[in-house]
């Protein structure tokens, strides 16, 4: 049970770790993570999740990289091979030695094997925060291909290398030929292995398909276990690398799927799906446990009173500096090395400010926290580990202190870095914004007065679509108060108008006071929730749920202001109510500075005065299929903006499949829930 109630926790704290980045944008969602993992810690004091590496690897970096693998552009991955290589497993023995000797040479009370250990563990790179950054500003592509394909490998290198240190640590013995041997034995059994059983897992699946075993719901599920299957052979019966084998596995299975994905269409929408869910908790919880691990990691060695803070702070700063400058003098060098040579004909001339780039990329993570948590306790002989609680506090400040200097700088380095060739001159944000403002005039070219009701709902759906993307640009966050203000200004103008009606057709005979005291109250009701008051928020709410249950038990048992509208006398004054309204915002809106505003108010009262007309058409079938009719109108549109835009290379090609999608997935609601 305590284990249950962890990991819902968890994922609580997962849900509210994304509402923060959605108000902090320029906070990566993983350092925000890290955060409120500690925050937990504290706050907790029973809350832990203990895993052995074993099991970290297993439940956490084999899906994370087979994901990687099946989703990394196979021709990217093969022109900068050597690049990725280098960095995957050069770098990382560059790191271990270079790092150890400066970390003894740093604190001689570290003995050099372990040394070696920290060195190693701090070597694999984390591309989940680089990734975090890379969608707020622009880094150029080269760099962010470059830490992601070095992190398909370089977690089972760096792994391979801290255990050898730690063996050396805890045994007293090492053999740098032995260790060569293993580490080259556990590189290519993994690689052949993650072919072999890669191409044994689609030969099943496609085996299963000939045998007429085509249950989407099967064929998703045994793709999810895929990475985990491969993991357990090869670690487990066989000794080799399971990081490489499902790596391997993973880039098999994208280079099948790109001709098979055509024939089960279904099959492969529902498995993205899959995917995309557990990516999402995947790479939450492991910077969520990261945060969990620091506080406990650092109490032992901030309780050693003969340890000076900010002695400790220091080493952690020349460690960390350290370790990126390894980095940056091997990306330099690389790179001058790629261009002399011609290996890479495209490659640019080598400048210091990308090698910077890659080197600030270079972001330490989980692997690195959870390889040092798994440090033993004691020797073969009996003894402490040497400086346990320091090379733990050591290993977690510096995967701080990488994180928030890429957050930092990588901004400040970005600026003015020219779009690539082959990019688009929109943001994918810009191109959905300009669909969606397509789509919303296309509702208003095809209305009349048979389908107006149905329209007006699409449009107010469509409007609501299009301020959930515009907060996310900076221009728009900086006017949505005005905006807001001014929309409200002129609502308040438009009651104000229907109020001076009410009263005037009150002060000649014939309106009963019950009728008049409703339309007062209708009036108020409408005036506050114009405020924007939580109270009106809640009250707003909870009507649209009763309308939604009431609907659902197919009646509509009319409410206060519905029983005015089937009077008719009640509906003539409504009507005529929303009409001056109406002729008050004409009116106004020949104030060109306000002439947006107002059309969005009038285009809200025209709908409220057909809904009052035909209130009949929101409960019938007639009006789902005019809505239904009309979607597919603004669909095929769309989809006609995104070909236009493409060929006029305002987007590239890949914004181009993900606005496709995002069009697919409005149809697929559609059709689904027409299906039901």
């Amino acid at each position: 049970m305590d284990l249950l109630m962890t990991i819902l926790l968890l994922l609580l704290i997962l849900l509210i770790s994304n509402i923060v980045s959605h108000y902090t944008p320029f906070i990566p969602t993983a350092l925000i993570q890290v955060a409120l993992g500690v925050l937990a810690a504290f706050l907790f004091d029973d809350i832990s999740l203990d895993i052995e590496t074993e099991w970290f690897l297993l439940l956490f970096i084999a899906p994370l990289l087979y994901n990687d693998g099946r989703n990394f552009p196979r021709e990217e991955l093969w022109r900068m091979r050597w690049p990725i290589l280098g960095n995957a497993v050069i770098l990382v023995l560059i790191t271990t030695v270079a790092g150890g000797y400066f970390i003894h040479w740093l604190i001689e009370d570290i003995p050099l094997a372990a040394a070696f250990a920290l060195a190693a563990i701090l070597s694999p790179t984390d591309p989940v925060a680089v990734n975090g950054i890379a969608k707020r500003i622009h880094l150029p592509q080269k760099v962010l291909n470059l830490v992601r394909g070095e992190s398909l490998i370089n977690d089972a290198s760096g792994l391979v290398a801290f255990n050898y240190a730690v063996a050396a640590v805890v045994t007293g013995y090492f053999s740098w030929q032995e260790a060569a041997l293993d580490f080259s034995f556990k590189f290519a059994a993994g690689a052949i292995l993650g072919l072999v059983l890669g191409l044994l897992v689609i030969g099943i699946r496609f085996v299963l398909r000939r045998q007429g075993i085509s249950d989407v719901s099967f064929q998703a599920l045994l793709s999810v276990l895929t990475p985990f299957i491969i993991f357990i052979i090869t670690e487990e019966l066989l000794h080799a690398s399971g990081v490489i084998a499902v790596v391997v596995a993973g880039i098999i299975h994208s280079l099948v799927r790109e001709r098979t994905e055509t024939l089960v269409a279904e099959e492969q929408v529902l498995t993205e799906n899959i995917w995309t869910i557990i990516l999402f908790i995947l790479n939450g919880i492991v910077f969520l446990l990261l945060g969990l691990s620091i506080p406990s990691s650092i109490s032992g060695v901030l309780e050693n009173r003969s340890i000076n803070e900010g002695v400790l702070f220091s080493f952690v700063l020349a460690i960390g500096l350290v370790i990126l400058g390894i980095r940056f003098v091997w990306a330099y060098l690389f790179s001058a090395y790629e261009y002399h040579s011609g290996h890479m004909a495209s490659e640019e001339k080598p400048d210091l400010r990308t090698a910077l780039m890659v080197s600030l990329t270079g972001v330490r993570g989980t692997v690195t926290m959870v390889g040092i948590l798994s440090l033993p306790y004691l020797l073969e002989n009996g003894d402490a580990f040497p400086n346990r609680s320091l090379l733990l506090f050591l290993a977690a400040g510096t995967i701080l202190f990488t994180l928030i200097l890429a957050t930092v700088l990588l901004p400040i380095l970005s600026k003015g870095e020219m779009p690539e060739p082959g990019t688009g001159k929109l943001t994918t944000e810009d191109a959905r914004r300009k669909i969606l403002l397509k789509s919303i005039s296309t509702l208003k070219q095809k209305m009349s007065e048979d389908n107006e009701v149905a329209a007006y709902e699409l449009i107010d759906e469509y409007t609501v679509r299009l301020q959930q993307i515009e907060p996310h640009t900076q221009q728009l966050k900086k006017g949505t108060k005005t905006l807001q203000d001014k929309l409200r200004e002129i609502r308040l103008i438009a009651l104000d108008e229907e109020r001076a009606y009410l009263n005037r057709v009150n002060e000649s005979p014939g309106m009963t006071q019950e009728v008049y005291e409703a339309f007062e109250k209708s009036l108020d009701r409408r005036e506050e929730a114009v405020s924007r008051s939580i109270r009106s928020m809640m009250v707003y709410m909870q009507g649209k749920l009763i309308r939604a249950y009431k609907r659902m038990r197919g009646q509509y048992i009319k409410d206060e202001e519905t029983r005015l509208v089937q009077l008719e006398e009640a509906q003539e004054i409504q009507i005529g109510a929303l009409k001056a309204a109406l002729e008050k915002l004409e009116d106004i809106a020949a104030d060109k500075e306000r002439k947006d505003y107002v059309q969005a108010v009038i285009t809200d009262y025209k709908q409220m005065i057909s809904g009052v007309q035909r209130p009949e058409l929101h409960f019938n079938e007639e009006f789902e299929l005019e809505k239904e009719e009309l979607r597919l109108i603004v669909m095929d549109k769309g989809r006609s903006e995104i070909y236009k835009m493409y060929e006029a290379g305002d987007i590239n090609r890949e914004q181009a499949k993900e606005l496709r999608r995002y069009v697919n997935h409005i149809e697929s609601v559609t059709l689904y829930e027409r299906e039901e």
